[in-house]
């Protein structure tokens, strides 16, 4: 039965050493987060288990670390620093088995916080903009309390869910955090340019948020018949769709939609996909599973990283040791692309940091992680060009990787990297 609650009630079922999930990314219930927080004085030890997440995560203030640790399953900006003040921690784990540790009772839950669509005439919500693990969530967790909102859009595929399945709502109606896309630089559309002259008519692609995605995507307009099954988009490919760039025809899995698990974006965004039957959203464990993926040919899978040695160990969730982001969804994708039958798997970065610091290594930080293995890197992409190294010798991978990073780095590096091996 439909009978909201205030915020402040419906959170009282929280109590100490309670293990919280929260719905990811934009669809994170701010209403529910602030009245949880604001219980911190009365609530001890309560875990706090998310991905990424948009908007505020006052609960991650290490003032309040008596009251919460923050277990992050992909380390967004606004938990960083928690983790580094010790009152948070990280859980590696692929995005495609994330949903298995809720279902397996690895990490049993207590509550889930989320936030859905208004209920229709059916008594039917919509996870909207976000489905990832949340399904998994809602199935195990004791309690289930819904924020809903009636700016949420209502996206088709599997987030859709019967009030009867939630234990508490709450009605707080806000915009979703918007996340608009700046114009791409000169070195992001060299990246772009490179990119997508990889791509094949009739491919699928697998991309991320970001600059380079967005400046790949501007460069796809006249390709054609291309599909999308991606853990998430954003609004780059709004008109690509438009223009019937993406039509999904030739994809073997979910053909004729565009597939994805979470998205992050402008209000355009979140307008085009309200009530839109091509955007299909479905649960991580379905979207990145690599048997799943790898049935669409020409399957691309674009993603970046913090670093790249020059064997092509490809470290993209920390900086040495300090943890930044997380595995998520590029191993899934870089494995299910590698599996595709005419896949491309591609790590594409700038050459340097902001400050100048090659990228291209010959050998990762200590403490680094290994994301994606050299022996599933396809092809690496800066702005100086395009390195396959599948199939390669380690002396040739070598000699592509050096001659791809800055040219003020390319000595260096090779000199480096020779004489560490031989001593």
């Amino acid at each position: 039965m439909y009978s909201p609650v205030s915020a402040e009630e419906a959170v009282k079922v929280i109590k100490s050493n309670n293990r919280v999930y929260i719905h990811a990314a934009a669809a994170a219930p701010q209403a529910l987060i602030k009245a949880m927080t604001n219980r911190h004085e009365e609530l001890r030890n309560v875990e706090v288990c998310q991905l990424h997440t948009e908007g505020e995560a006052p609960y991650a203030n290490p003032e309040l670390r008596n009251s919460f640790h923050v277990n992050s399953f992909f380390i967004g900006k606004n938990v960083r620093h928690t983790l580094k003040a010790g009152n948070g921690s990280y859980t590696p784990v692929f995005l495609s088995e994330l949903p298995l540790l809720f279902k397996r009772n690895i990490i049993d839950l207590d509550v889930a916080l989320i936030q859905v669509s208004v209920p229709d005439r059916h008594g039917y919500c919509s996870l909207g903009v976000s489905v990832e693990a949340t399904l998994a969530a809602i199935d195990n967790a004791k309690y289930v309390i819904a924020q809903v909102n009636k700016y949420m859009p209502r996206t088709h595929g599997a987030g859709i869910i019967h009030v009867s399945e939630i234990d508490m709502f709450v009605e707080s109606h806000e915009l979703l955090p918007s996340h608009d896309m700046p114009e791409p630089t000169a070195i992001e559309n060299k990246i772009g340019d490179f990119v997508a002259n990889l791509i094949e008519d009739r491919s699928t692609l697998q991309m991320g948020i970001g600059s380079i995605p967005n400046a790949v995507l501007t460069r796809l307009t006249n390709h054609k018949d291309l599909g999308l099954h991606t853990e998430m988009f954003s609004d780059g490919v709004i008109d690509l769709i438009l223009k019937n760039v993406i039509n999904g025809n030739y994809k073997n899995i979910n053909r004729g939609r565009a597939l994805a698990t979470f998205l992050i974006g402008s209000q355009r965004l979140y307008d085009y996909v309200d009530d839109n039957p091509f955007i299909e959203m479905r649960a991580s464990n379905y979207v990145n599973d690599v048997s799943i993926i790898k049935q669409n040919p020409s399957m691309v899978a674009i993603n970046s990283a913090i670093e790249v040695d020059v064997t092509g160990q490809v470290c993209a969730d920390s900086i040495g040791p300090n943890m930044y982001s997380g595995v998520g969804g590029q191993m899934d994708f870089i494995r299910g692309a590698s599996l595709s039958e005419g896949g491309k798997a591609i790590i594409a970065l700038p050459s340097v940091t902001s400050k100048g610091i090659s990228r291209i290594v010959p050998s990762l930080k200590p403490g680094a992680g290994v994301v994606t293995t050299r022996a599933h890197v396809h092809y690496v992409v800066t702005e100086y060009g395009v390195a396959n190294l599948y199939g390669k010798t380690i002396k040739n991978r070598v000699k592509a990787l050096v001659e791809i990073a800055h040219p003020d780095h390319r000595e260096s590096i090779d000199k480096q990297y020779f004489t560490m091996v031989r001593g």
